[in-house]
């Protein structure tokens, strides 16, 4: 199954690349390699999820957040490829997960992303990582994430 055969499946259509909220590029290619920035949990232009784990929000509304995050992520990386053929491994991805001083589960958050990024690259998909939980993020969105991937070039 094809990478687009695989997020019809799982009903996921790529949004338009979200619009900066300062003054950066939500995605830069340097040689090889793909930096996209922060991304939060939006869906259709509007914060889908807010609050902080472990006060406002429990375990599967962290992982839906982490989910939506790294769509819009790939919809950042999509518009740098020609084709899903062009990604040869997602390196890195790092979730900063809004969080209370007693919440210690940011790995399992952002299992939320790395195990959609597994599902449909495979191998490709496999990465190293960072959760850090955090205070705050902009919006009061529950996570950000920001990743690193690896393209083929001319």
């Amino acid at each position: 199954m094809t990478v687009e055969e695989s997020l019809a499946a799982l009903g996921i259509v790529l949004p338009e690349v979200p619009s900066p909220q300062a003054a950066y590029v939500p995605v830069l290619q340097s040689g090889p390699d793909v930096y996209v920035s922060g991304q939060l949990p939006m869906r259709d232009g509007k914060l889908a999820v807010a609050g902080k784990l472990g006060k406002d929000l429990g375990m599967g509304e962290g992982q839906q957040a982490a989910r939506l995050a790294i769509i819009n992520c790939l919809a950042a990386l999509k518009s740098r490829l020609a084709s899903w053929e062009d990604l040869e491994q997602i390196i890195k991805i790092t979730g900063y997960i809004q969080s209370s001083a007693d919440f210690y589960q940011q790995p399992q958050v952002l299992n939320g992303a790395s195990l959609l990024l597994e599902e449909l690259f495979g191998e490709r998909g496999r990465h190293t990582r960072v959760a850090v939980g955090v205070n705050s993020l902009p919006l009061n969105a529950a996570c950000e994430i920001e990743m690193i991937a690896r393209v083929k070039t001319l």
